[in-house]
């Protein structure tokens, strides 16, 4: 649906879409495009992740994120990795359609509500877990957000691409950092940190 937004309006061009964080992220570095509209809650690498990733390598890219999750962790995670908007997915057309233009353009745009969210996050410390999702490396937030969606050890290997073993290393070095040690309270952390929005199947 956004994609055919932006292709009615005048001066933008749609080079490419894209439904998966992991490949969202290699189609950003190697197209360098001049703005990205990034829905947060991507399957196999949120859209958080995805930022941090390719922002300092293109720092001209302008970016717009949606999600229908506004916490203000995620705002300040978003913020600090370099989006440049925010638009909730209930909010109107009229609003995406501005936020589209005003960060095309060189600005930031935050609507109202999201506007007074973001203000919280910033002058509060981040709520829930003593350890914020950022100081997890980003192998760690990749195998929190696989463990989240409900993945086992198995599944992770075969997705990351690397043995049963050093799964099992990654996933436990991640639950000492974090200090909880089963898949609900890793889910309920990965839910509070913005990772992912809820469950993809029951834990």
């Amino acid at each position: 649906m956004i994609a055919q937004i932006i292709r009615m309006e005048p001066g933008f061009e749609v080079v490419a879409e894209c439904g998966e964080g992991h490949n969202a992220c290699d189609l950003c570095l190697d197209l360098k495009p001049d703005l990205v509209i990034l829905d947060v809650m991507l399957p196999g690498l949120n859209g958080t992740e995805v930022l941090r990733r390719f922002s300092r390598q293109l720092p001209e890219t302008r970016v717009l994120a949606f999600s229908g999750y506004q916490d203000p962790v995620l705002l300040r995670n978003l913020l600090e990795n370099g989006a440049h908007g925010f638009v909730g997915k209930s909010a109107p057309l009229s609003e995406l359609r501005k936020g589209i233009h005003v960060v095309a353009e060189g600005g930031s745009y935050f609507g109202p509500e999201v506007a007074e969210i973001l203000r919280a996050a910033m002058t509060s410390p981040p709520s829930g877990s003593s350890v914020p999702a950022a100081n997890l490396t980003a192998r760690e937030r990749e195998i929190l957000q696989l463990i989240a969606e409900s993945n086992s050890t198995k599944e992770i290997a075969k997705i990351l691409k690397i043995s049963i073993k050093t799964a099992e290393n990654h996933r436990t070095n991640l639950m000492k950092k974090v200090d909880l040690h089963d898949v609900a309270s890793l889910t309920r952390y990965a839910i509070e940190q913005g990772i992912i929005e809820t469950p993809t199947r029951p834990v």
